[in-house]
């Protein structure tokens, strides 16, 4: 995309058992659905002028050909990876070779959950990173997303 503006599109990525927001584990994850997610995160997005493309899949393979569709036409990648976060080095090296600005996200708080979830392998490609906040979570993270994208627009 060198010599031309960066489109104002968001790629949003759900990951594995993120499907079944609403009814999994409504203790952890509360009572909004996927649909909820992807309403919230397009509002937020289109606040700033952008759109968004969402993709969730219980397949690796599926979320990394959308990460890399992502260098043609989205801005910025707000992701919530799901158990991928902690085991998956492939997801995380597609997110640094698309070179696009990410923002990590996750609905419980996993540093206060079973030990396995305290290390994730998005961590250090991710921009902005938004931890326990729930659904509303994923508006905050587009929000800081866009600040970034915005800086490095701008500098």
């Amino acid at each position: 995309m060198s010599g031309r503006e960066r489109p104002r599109r968001l790629l949003l990525v759900n990951g594995p058992n993120l499907n079944l927001l609403g009814t999994r584990e409504p203790d952890v994850y509360g009572t909004e659905t996927l649909a909820d997610v992807e309403r919230s995160v397009a509002e937020a997005a289109a606040r700033s002028g952008y759109g968004i493309r969402a993709v969730q899949s219980n397949h690796e393979g599926v979320l990394i050909d959308a990460i890399h569709d992502a260098r043609e036409d989205c801005a910025g990648i707000v992701i919530n990876p799901g158990g991928l976060t902690h085991t998956s080095v492939v997801l995380r090296d597609a997110l640094a070779g698309v070179a696009l600005p990410v923002a990590e996200v996750h609905i419980s708080d996993v540093r206060r959950r079973e030990a396995f979830r305290h290390h994730s392998y998005v961590a250090d490609v991710a921009a902005v990173h938004v931890v326990g906040e729930g659904v509303p979570g994923y508006a905050m993270a587009v929000d800081r997303l866009i600040e970034v994208i915005r800086a490095r627009t701008d500098g």
